[in-house]
Protein backbone atom coordinates (compact mmCIF):
# COMPACT_ATOMS: atom_id res chain seq x y z
CA UNK A 1 0.00 0.00 0.00
CA UNK A 2 1.33 3.59 -0.77
CA UNK A 3 1.36 6.56 1.27
CA UNK A 4 -1.77 9.12 0.99
CA UNK A 5 -0.95 12.44 -0.17
CA UNK A 6 -4.41 13.83 0.92
CA UNK A 7 -3.98 15.81 -1.96
CA UNK A 8 -7.03 17.99 -2.29
CA UNK A 9 -6.07 19.81 1.73
CA UNK A 10 -2.24 19.48 0.94
CA UNK A 11 -3.49 21.98 -2.35
CA UNK A 12 -5.57 24.08 0.42
CA UNK A 13 -2.38 24.79 2.39
CA UNK A 14 -0.44 25.55 -0.87
CA UNK A 15 -3.24 28.02 -1.97
CA UNK A 16 -2.90 30.26 1.45
CA UNK A 17 0.82 29.72 1.96
CA UNK A 18 2.27 33.56 2.18
CA UNK A 19 -1.27 35.08 3.11
CA UNK A 20 -1.44 37.43 5.98
CA UNK A 21 -4.04 34.58 7.70
CA UNK A 22 -3.43 32.04 10.34
CA UNK A 23 -4.03 28.40 9.05
CA UNK A 24 -6.45 26.59 10.68
CA UNK A 25 -6.72 23.02 10.34
CA UNK A 26 -9.70 21.23 12.00
CA UNK A 27 -11.02 18.12 12.68
CA UNK A 28 -11.16 14.90 14.55
CA UNK A 29 -8.12 13.21 15.93
CA UNK A 30 -6.32 10.94 13.60
CA UNK A 31 -7.81 11.83 10.52
CA UNK A 32 -4.61 13.28 9.09
CA UNK A 33 -3.94 16.71 10.35
CA UNK A 34 -0.34 15.91 11.52
CA UNK A 35 0.54 14.20 8.92
CA UNK A 36 -0.74 16.86 6.07
CA UNK A 37 1.29 19.44 8.07
CA UNK A 38 4.47 16.87 7.68
CA UNK A 39 3.42 16.69 3.81
CA UNK A 40 3.61 20.60 3.89
CA UNK A 41 6.71 20.87 5.54
CA UNK A 42 8.48 18.67 2.86
CA UNK A 43 6.72 20.67 0.14
CA UNK A 44 8.27 23.62 2.12
CA UNK A 45 11.46 22.32 1.49
CA UNK A 46 11.39 21.51 -1.83
CA UNK A 47 10.41 25.03 -2.74
CA UNK A 48 14.01 25.28 -1.14
CA UNK A 49 12.47 26.56 2.49
CA UNK A 50 15.59 25.97 4.86
CA UNK A 51 15.05 23.77 8.12
CA UNK A 52 16.10 26.98 10.09
CA UNK A 53 13.02 28.98 8.50
CA UNK A 54 10.61 26.12 9.83
CA UNK A 55 9.48 25.86 13.11
CA UNK A 56 7.29 22.66 14.34
CA UNK A 57 5.73 21.87 17.46
CA UNK A 58 3.61 18.58 18.51
CA UNK A 59 1.58 20.20 21.93
CA UNK A 60 0.39 17.01 22.40
CA UNK A 61 4.67 14.99 22.42
CA UNK A 62 6.86 15.08 25.61
CA UNK A 63 9.28 16.73 23.90
CA UNK A 64 7.61 19.77 24.27
CA UNK A 65 6.47 20.84 28.02
CA UNK A 66 5.46 24.35 27.68
CA UNK A 67 3.41 25.76 31.21
CA UNK A 68 1.77 28.12 29.74
CA UNK A 69 1.01 30.45 26.51
CA UNK A 70 4.26 32.36 27.60
CA UNK A 71 6.77 29.82 27.37
CA UNK A 72 5.01 28.73 23.86
CA UNK A 73 5.45 31.93 23.02
CA UNK A 74 9.04 32.93 23.78
CA UNK A 75 10.04 29.25 22.36
CA UNK A 76 8.91 29.96 18.88
CA UNK A 77 10.26 33.79 18.97
CA UNK A 78 13.93 32.22 20.45
CA UNK A 79 13.54 30.32 16.59
CA UNK A 80 12.95 33.69 14.71
CA UNK A 81 17.10 34.93 13.60
CA UNK A 82 16.73 37.40 11.17
CA UNK A 83 13.66 39.37 9.25
CA UNK A 84 13.56 36.09 6.29
CA UNK A 85 9.85 34.08 6.34
CA UNK A 86 9.25 31.71 8.95
CA UNK A 87 6.64 29.27 8.87
CA UNK A 88 5.39 27.91 12.00
CA UNK A 89 3.27 24.63 12.62
CA UNK A 90 1.24 24.25 15.87
CA UNK A 91 -0.03 20.85 16.04
CA UNK A 92 -3.15 20.30 18.73
CA UNK A 93 -2.91 23.96 20.18
CA UNK A 94 -5.81 23.31 22.34
CA UNK A 95 -3.54 21.69 24.84
CA UNK A 96 -2.24 25.24 25.98
CA UNK A 97 -4.25 27.25 27.89
CA UNK A 98 -4.48 30.76 26.35
CA UNK A 99 -3.13 29.62 23.50
CA UNK A 100 -4.99 32.51 21.33
CA UNK A 101 -2.83 34.86 22.86
CA UNK A 102 0.22 33.33 21.99
CA UNK A 103 -1.15 33.05 18.28
CA UNK A 104 -2.43 36.36 17.71
CA UNK A 105 1.22 38.29 19.12
CA UNK A 106 2.75 35.86 16.63
CA UNK A 107 0.37 36.53 13.84
CA UNK A 108 1.37 40.46 14.54
CA UNK A 109 5.06 39.55 13.45
CA UNK A 110 4.94 40.13 9.93
CA UNK A 111 7.58 37.28 9.18
CA UNK A 112 5.81 34.58 10.50
CA UNK A 113 3.45 32.56 8.48
CA UNK A 114 1.20 30.31 11.27
CA UNK A 115 -0.51 26.91 10.47
CA UNK A 116 -2.53 25.45 13.44
CA UNK A 117 -4.31 22.09 14.21
CA UNK A 118 -7.37 21.46 16.69
CA UNK A 119 -9.46 18.72 17.40
CA UNK A 120 -12.27 20.47 18.98
CA UNK A 121 -14.25 23.23 17.52
CA UNK A 122 -13.35 24.83 21.00
CA UNK A 123 -10.64 26.10 19.00
CA UNK A 124 -12.51 28.08 16.80
CA UNK A 125 -14.97 29.57 20.00
CA UNK A 126 -14.90 32.04 22.00
CA UNK A 127 -11.57 34.52 22.46
CA UNK A 128 -10.07 33.05 19.55
CA UNK A 129 -12.77 33.50 17.35
CA UNK A 130 -13.13 37.39 18.62
CA UNK A 131 -9.35 38.30 18.76
CA UNK A 132 -9.02 36.70 14.77
CA UNK A 133 -12.41 37.56 13.36
CA UNK A 134 -11.53 37.87 9.22
CA UNK A 135 -7.86 36.81 10.59
CA UNK A 136 -7.79 33.14 9.70
CA UNK A 137 -9.33 30.94 6.76
CA UNK A 138 -10.44 27.47 8.10
CA UNK A 139 -9.56 24.18 6.97
CA UNK A 140 -12.20 21.28 7.93
CA UNK A 141 -10.26 18.18 7.34
CA UNK A 142 -12.33 14.72 7.36
CA UNK A 143 -11.43 11.08 7.15
CA UNK A 144 -10.18 9.72 3.70
CA UNK A 145 -13.07 9.81 1.14
CA UNK A 146 -13.20 6.50 -0.93
CA UNK A 147 -11.14 8.28 -3.56
CA UNK A 148 -8.38 8.34 -1.02
CA UNK A 149 -9.07 5.18 0.51
CA UNK A 150 -8.64 3.46 -2.93
CA UNK A 151 -5.59 5.59 -4.13
CA UNK A 152 -3.78 3.26 -0.96
CA UNK A 153 -4.89 0.60 -3.03
CA UNK A 154 -3.17 1.07 -6.38
CA UNK A 155 -3.67 -2.32 -9.12
CA UNK A 156 -6.23 -3.16 -7.04
CA UNK A 157 -9.38 -2.03 -9.63
CA UNK A 158 -12.32 -4.05 -7.69
CA UNK A 159 -13.89 -0.97 -6.96
CA UNK A 160 -17.23 -2.70 -5.86
CA UNK A 161 -15.21 -5.00 -3.05
CA UNK A 162 -13.34 -2.06 -1.85
CA UNK A 163 -16.32 0.22 -1.20
CA UNK A 164 -17.66 -2.52 0.81
CA UNK A 165 -14.70 -2.30 3.05
CA UNK A 166 -14.71 1.19 3.20
CA UNK A 167 -18.54 1.14 4.12
CA UNK A 168 -17.71 -1.22 7.15
CA UNK A 169 -14.29 -0.30 8.32
CA UNK A 170 -14.36 3.93 7.61
CA UNK A 171 -11.63 5.79 6.43
CA UNK A 172 -9.56 6.74 9.48
CA UNK A 173 -5.88 6.68 8.00
CA UNK A 174 -4.69 4.11 10.69
CA UNK A 175 -7.36 1.73 10.11
CA UNK A 176 -5.86 0.84 6.49
CA UNK A 177 -2.12 -0.21 7.98
CA UNK A 178 -4.06 -2.77 10.05
CA UNK A 179 -6.39 -3.81 8.01
CA UNK A 180 -4.35 -7.34 7.24
CA UNK A 181 -4.57 -8.03 10.96
CA UNK A 182 -8.46 -8.15 11.07
CA UNK A 183 -11.71 -7.31 12.56
CA UNK A 184 -10.18 -7.51 16.17
CA UNK A 185 -6.94 -5.41 15.81
CA UNK A 186 -9.05 -3.05 13.11
CA UNK A 187 -11.92 -2.29 16.50
CA UNK A 188 -8.82 -2.28 18.85
CA UNK A 189 -7.43 0.95 16.41
CA UNK A 190 -10.88 2.16 16.35
CA UNK A 191 -11.50 2.16 20.63
CA UNK A 192 -7.96 4.02 20.98
CA UNK A 193 -9.48 6.79 18.89
CA UNK A 194 -12.79 6.92 20.57
CA UNK A 195 -11.45 6.72 24.18
CA UNK A 196 -8.94 9.27 23.27
CA UNK A 197 -11.65 11.61 22.05
CA UNK A 198 -13.93 10.78 24.44
CA UNK A 199 -11.63 11.04 27.62
CA UNK A 200 -9.05 14.49 26.02
CA UNK A 201 -12.37 16.35 24.00
CA UNK A 202 -15.46 15.55 25.64
CA UNK A 203 -15.30 13.89 29.37
CA UNK A 204 -12.23 16.34 30.61
CA UNK A 205 -13.25 19.36 28.87
CA UNK A 206 -16.80 19.48 29.65
CA UNK A 207 -16.08 18.27 32.95
CA UNK A 208 -18.48 14.78 32.26
CA UNK A 209 -18.66 12.36 34.66
CA UNK A 210 -20.25 9.57 33.99
CA UNK A 211 -19.12 7.71 30.66
CA UNK A 212 -21.89 5.06 30.54
CA UNK A 213 -24.94 7.68 29.82
CA UNK A 214 -22.03 8.96 27.23
CA UNK A 215 -21.68 6.37 25.55
CA UNK A 216 -25.55 5.43 25.74
CA UNK A 217 -26.14 8.85 24.00
CA UNK A 218 -23.77 8.36 21.27
CA UNK A 219 -24.63 4.92 20.62
CA UNK A 220 -28.17 6.11 20.23
CA UNK A 221 -27.44 8.28 17.93
CA UNK A 222 -25.33 6.41 15.87
CA UNK A 223 -28.02 3.82 16.20
CA UNK A 224 -30.03 6.68 14.44
CA UNK A 225 -28.05 8.38 11.65
CA UNK A 226 -30.27 9.42 8.92
CA UNK A 227 -33.32 9.70 10.92
CA UNK A 228 -34.74 12.67 13.05
CA UNK A 229 -33.81 12.65 16.55
CA UNK A 230 -35.04 15.16 19.17
CA UNK A 231 -33.30 15.09 22.93
CA UNK A 232 -36.55 14.49 24.45
CA UNK A 233 -36.52 11.33 22.46
CA UNK A 234 -32.90 9.94 23.40
CA UNK A 235 -33.98 11.09 27.29
CA UNK A 236 -37.03 9.28 27.20
CA UNK A 237 -35.11 5.78 25.36
CA UNK A 238 -32.42 6.44 28.75
CA UNK A 239 -35.26 6.79 31.57
CA UNK A 240 -37.13 3.82 30.14
CA UNK A 241 -33.36 1.72 30.99
CA UNK A 242 -33.10 3.59 34.73
CA UNK A 243 -30.73 6.31 33.60
CA UNK A 244 -32.72 9.36 34.59
CA UNK A 245 -31.69 12.40 32.81
CA UNK A 246 -32.85 16.17 31.29
CA UNK A 247 -33.22 16.96 27.66
CA UNK A 248 -30.99 19.79 29.11
CA UNK A 249 -28.18 17.26 29.65
CA UNK A 250 -28.53 15.49 26.52
CA UNK A 251 -28.58 18.80 24.93
CA UNK A 252 -24.94 19.31 26.45
CA UNK A 253 -23.81 16.13 25.05
CA UNK A 254 -24.42 16.18 21.82
CA UNK A 255 -23.11 19.04 21.86
CA UNK A 256 -19.79 18.11 23.14
CA UNK A 257 -19.95 15.28 20.65
CA UNK A 258 -20.54 17.94 17.86
CA UNK A 259 -17.55 19.76 18.86
CA UNK A 260 -15.15 17.09 18.81
CA UNK A 261 -16.20 16.23 15.37
CA UNK A 262 -17.33 12.68 16.76
CA UNK A 263 -20.82 13.54 14.63
CA UNK A 264 -22.42 16.02 12.63
CA UNK A 265 -25.93 17.74 12.67
CA UNK A 266 -28.00 18.28 10.06
CA UNK A 267 -30.12 21.55 9.99
CA UNK A 268 -33.70 20.71 7.91
CA UNK A 269 -34.66 23.16 5.27
CA UNK A 270 -37.86 24.48 3.56
CA UNK A 271 -37.31 23.76 0.12
CA UNK A 272 -40.63 26.07 -0.93
CA UNK A 273 -40.37 28.15 1.87
CA UNK A 274 -36.80 28.70 1.60
CA UNK A 275 -35.99 29.26 5.30
CA UNK A 276 -34.47 26.57 8.04
CA UNK A 277 -37.00 24.27 10.27
CA UNK A 278 -35.22 24.39 14.26
CA UNK A 279 -36.63 20.93 15.14
CA UNK A 280 -36.03 17.15 14.96
CA UNK A 281 -32.20 17.36 13.57
CA UNK A 282 -30.38 14.64 12.17
CA UNK A 283 -27.15 13.64 12.58
CA UNK A 284 -24.56 11.63 10.75
CA UNK A 285 -21.23 9.71 12.10
CA UNK A 286 -17.69 11.30 11.27
CA UNK A 287 -16.37 7.78 10.02
CA UNK A 288 -18.58 4.51 9.43
CA UNK A 289 -15.86 2.50 10.73
CA UNK A 290 -16.20 3.97 14.37
CA UNK A 291 -20.09 3.28 13.99
CA UNK A 292 -19.10 0.26 13.20
CA UNK A 293 -17.04 -0.68 16.29
CA UNK A 294 -19.31 1.07 18.72
CA UNK A 295 -22.51 -0.45 17.45
CA UNK A 296 -21.04 -4.09 16.63
CA UNK A 297 -23.37 -6.53 14.67
CA UNK A 298 -25.92 -4.00 14.61
CA UNK A 299 -23.93 -1.47 12.60
CA UNK A 300 -24.60 -3.38 9.70
CA UNK A 301 -28.83 -3.91 9.92
CA UNK A 302 -29.08 -0.74 7.79
CA UNK A 303 -26.96 -0.35 5.02
CA UNK A 304 -29.24 2.50 3.33
CA UNK A 305 -28.54 4.51 6.24
CA UNK A 306 -24.61 4.19 5.96
CA UNK A 307 -24.55 5.22 1.89
CA UNK A 308 -26.50 8.15 3.08
CA UNK A 309 -23.59 9.01 5.93
CA UNK A 310 -21.01 8.44 3.19
CA UNK A 311 -22.56 10.43 0.66
CA UNK A 312 -23.17 13.31 3.44
CA UNK A 313 -19.63 13.22 4.24
CA UNK A 314 -18.89 13.62 0.30
CA UNK A 315 -20.96 16.78 -0.15
CA UNK A 316 -18.96 18.45 2.85
CA UNK A 317 -15.57 17.11 1.52
CA UNK A 318 -16.62 18.81 -2.24
CA UNK A 319 -17.27 22.57 -0.56
CA UNK A 320 -21.43 22.43 0.10
CA UNK A 321 -23.41 22.99 3.39
CA UNK A 322 -25.79 20.40 3.70
CA UNK A 323 -29.25 20.42 5.14
CA UNK A 324 -32.14 17.82 4.80
CA UNK A 325 -34.65 18.62 2.97
CA UNK A 326 -38.41 18.83 3.63
CA UNK A 327 -40.96 19.19 -0.02
CA UNK A 328 -44.44 19.49 1.63
CA UNK A 329 -44.80 16.22 3.25
CA UNK A 330 -41.85 14.98 1.75
CA UNK A 331 -38.32 14.62 2.24
CA UNK A 332 -34.90 14.82 0.31
CA UNK A 333 -32.19 13.50 1.76
CA UNK A 334 -29.88 16.02 0.98
CA UNK A 335 -30.22 19.98 -0.03
CA UNK A 336 -26.31 21.18 -0.81
CA UNK A 337 -25.78 24.55 -1.24
CA UNK A 338 -22.89 26.75 -2.15
CA UNK A 339 -22.11 30.01 -3.64
CA UNK A 340 -23.50 28.69 -7.57
CA UNK A 341 -26.48 27.68 -6.39
CA UNK A 342 -28.29 24.14 -4.56
CA UNK A 343 -28.53 20.82 -6.04
CA UNK A 344 -30.32 18.19 -4.83
CA UNK A 345 -29.46 14.69 -3.53
CA UNK A 346 -31.84 11.51 -2.75
CA UNK A 347 -29.60 8.74 -1.61
CA UNK A 348 -31.16 4.49 -1.72
CA UNK A 349 -29.75 1.03 -1.60
CA UNK A 350 -31.20 -0.04 -5.15
CA UNK A 351 -34.40 1.39 -7.00
CA UNK A 352 -34.79 -1.93 -8.94
CA UNK A 353 -38.28 -2.33 -7.46
CA UNK A 354 -40.26 0.00 -9.59
CA UNK A 355 -42.45 1.42 -6.76
CA UNK A 356 -39.02 2.03 -4.74
CA UNK A 357 -37.67 4.38 -7.73
CA UNK A 358 -41.23 5.82 -8.03
CA UNK A 359 -40.76 6.89 -3.93
CA UNK A 360 -37.28 7.76 -4.41
CA UNK A 361 -38.40 10.64 -7.11
CA UNK A 362 -41.19 11.87 -5.99
CA UNK A 363 -39.60 14.33 -3.35
CA UNK A 364 -36.94 15.63 -5.80
CA UNK A 365 -40.35 16.49 -8.93
CA UNK A 366 -41.91 17.93 -5.95
CA UNK A 367 -39.26 20.90 -5.33
CA UNK A 368 -41.26 23.07 -7.89
CA UNK A 369 -37.37 24.51 -9.26
CA UNK A 370 -34.55 23.48 -11.87
CA UNK A 371 -31.90 23.39 -9.24
CA UNK A 372 -29.43 19.83 -10.03
CA UNK A 373 -31.20 17.04 -9.18
CA UNK A 374 -29.75 13.38 -8.41
CA UNK A 375 -30.70 9.89 -7.60
CA UNK A 376 -27.84 8.26 -6.11
CA UNK A 377 -27.38 4.69 -5.64
CA UNK A 378 -25.31 1.14 -5.12
CA UNK A 379 -26.86 -0.29 -8.62
CA UNK A 380 -24.08 -1.16 -10.85
CA UNK A 381 -26.84 -0.08 -14.07
CA UNK A 382 -25.47 2.84 -16.67
CA UNK A 383 -26.15 6.31 -15.64
CA UNK A 384 -30.20 6.96 -16.16
CA UNK A 385 -31.74 9.80 -16.94
CA UNK A 386 -35.82 10.26 -15.39
CA UNK A 387 -36.90 14.16 -16.84
CA UNK A 388 -33.83 15.93 -15.36
CA UNK A 389 -33.80 13.91 -12.50
CA UNK A 390 -29.94 12.43 -13.14
CA UNK A 391 -29.53 8.14 -11.41
CA UNK A 392 -25.86 7.73 -10.96
CA UNK A 393 -24.18 4.77 -9.52
CA UNK A 394 -22.47 5.77 -6.00
CA UNK A 395 -18.71 4.43 -6.51
CA UNK A 396 -18.37 6.21 -9.90
CA UNK A 397 -19.76 9.46 -7.94
CA UNK A 398 -17.68 9.28 -5.32
CA UNK A 399 -14.84 8.48 -7.35
CA UNK A 400 -15.33 11.43 -10.35
CA UNK A 401 -15.89 8.64 -13.28
CA UNK A 402 -19.07 9.59 -14.68
CA UNK A 403 -19.90 9.78 -17.98
CA UNK A 404 -18.35 12.79 -19.74
CA UNK A 405 -21.64 14.88 -20.10
CA UNK A 406 -23.33 13.98 -16.84
CA UNK A 407 -20.28 15.55 -15.07
CA UNK A 408 -19.57 18.54 -17.13
CA UNK A 409 -23.65 19.02 -16.25
CA UNK A 410 -22.28 18.24 -12.74
CA UNK A 411 -20.20 20.68 -12.86
CA UNK A 412 -21.51 23.29 -14.28
CA UNK A 413 -25.10 23.72 -13.25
Amino acid sequence: MSMIKRIEYLEELKKWKDKDLIKVVTGIRRCGKSTLLELFIEYLKEEKIDEEHIVSINLESLEYNFSNYKDLYFYVVSKIKDDKKYYVFLDEIQNIEGFQKAVDSLYIKKNIDIYITGSNAFLLSGELATLLTGRYVEIKMLPLSFKEYVSAFSGNNNYQSLFLEYMKNGGMPGTISVLDLGINDINKYLDSIFSTVVFKDIMARNKITDKTILENIIKFILDSIGSPISTKKISDTLTSKGMTISNHTVDKYITSFVESYLIYKVERFDVKGKNLLVRDYKYYSVDTGLRSYLLGKKANSDMGHILENIVYLELLRRGYRVYVGKVDDLEIDFVAENRDGLKYFQVSLTVRDAKVLERELRSLQRTGDHYPKYLITMDMDLSSDYDGITKINVIDWLLEKLPWLIWYIYQNY
